[in-house]
């Protein structure tokens, strides 16, 4: 059998800018054995005065943290009192819920709803629970995992309206996948005083195993900045290789649309056949529905060439698989292990998902 190809993971396959390879193999020994010396120059860090050039924002509304994580975790764990509420979305990633639970919160979901096609917030719902939840923290994954659904900027808008006041957690781990996607989201901060916006090296960057991520913070969460400030800075290698991949824009383009052509790849080889459905995802990863039997052998043959995949367990996703998308090659050889192996099963899956 070949080494294993993980799909499982949401990890970045296509790996991290060549630049990010050369600013580990190039570094000084004195970003080891020296604390920053940034604010000399007037700043925290380089890589928070970076990230608030590129967003247009102060640095003192970035926050850096050991991926966008360690800041959720910080953020609940700063807002949350014993017995408080945070709405999470009814299917989401598990930690959400376990963190809650550190501090003895309560998690109280709210509705992502099925379409033939996609999986879509339910915005009313969400604004009703302001009013019957009163919680202390609202968390929005966007894209959302499992489901690989965004919310829109319109609904955006209208449930920082509605939450004024209430720490509002947008969780964009999974943001760049688009190609051609606009990023103007911390314009917002201006405006919404108590939003948290989370983002990540690990995924669209590559950059899972260095452990970082940040967040651009509004000017009503300044207890909670002070809250995570470190004193003696952060990690400087993981800064210098997170500024190597910032400044390789053009590389990260081209595997956001890498990603766009392999989601299409997998929408044609599921879609319109019996009793399969898959979601649309703006994310790293596809979301499939399918016969529960051919499921089971499904996630026994991958795993038997080295091939894997998620296969959920959750009652709510019984039968479903998850997909993280590796390189345009791993995701050809993923698709015909798929067909030959459904086709054995008796359903018939054409040559759909070869092309480009």
């Amino acid at each position: 059998m070949q080494h294993p190809i993980f799909f499982d993971r949401n990890e970045n396959r296509y790996g991290p800018a060549p630049a990010c390879l050369e600013a580990l193999r190039g570094a000084d020994p004195e970003l080891l054995f020296n604390y920053t010396r940034a604010f000399q120059q007037g700043s925290y860090s380089e890589l928070s005065a970076r990230l608030a050039a590129d967003h247009g924002i102060d640095e003192n509304q970035v926050i850096l943290g050991y991926g966008c994580e360690d800041i959720l975790k910080e953020a609940v764990h700063h807002y949350v009192p014993a017995g408080g509420t945070i709405l999470i979305p009814s299917a989401s990633w598990w930690y959400y819920r376990a963190v809650a639970a550190e501090v003895g919160g309560l998690s109280v979901e709210y509705p992502i709803r099925r379409s033939p096609l996609r999986f879509e917030y339910d915005i009313e719902t969400m604004l009703s629970q302001r009013r019957t939840e009163n919680p202390s923290l609202i968390l929005v994954a966007s894209p959302n995992n499992p489901t690989g659904n965004v919310l829109g900027r319109a609904e955006l808008r209208r449930l920082l309206e509605a939450y004024r006041g209430v720490p509002f957690v947008l969780d964009q781990a999974y943001f760049g996948f688009t190609h051609g996607e606009v990023d103007d989201y911390s314009a917002l901060l201006a405006e919404f005083e108590h939003l948290l916006i989370l983002r990540t090296f690990s995924k669209l960057y590559a950059l899972a195993g260095v452990r970082i991520g940040y967040a651009m913070a509004g000017s009503g969460l300044t207890t909670f900045q002070k809250f995570c400030a470190r004193y003696l800075g952060y990690n400087r290698l993981s800064e210098r290789v997170a500024l190597a991949a910032l400044d390789s824009p053009a590389y990260y383009a081209g595997i956001a649309a890498g990603m766009d052509r392999c989601r299409r790849k997998f929408y044609d080889l599921f879609r319109g056949r019996p009793g399969f459905e898959i979601y649309e995802s703006e994310a790293n990863f596809v979301l499939v529905r399918m016969p529960l039997p051919i499921a089971e052998t499904l996630e026994r043959e991958l795993a038997n060439q080295g091939l894997i995949v998620k296969f959920f367990r959750e009652p709510e996703f019984v039968a479903h698989a998850r997909i993280s998308l590796g390189n345009e090659a791993e995701n050809e050889l993923l698709i015909s292990a798929i067909r030959t192996v459904v086709e054995r099963c008796g359903v018939t899956l054409d040559a759909l998902g070869e092309t480009a």
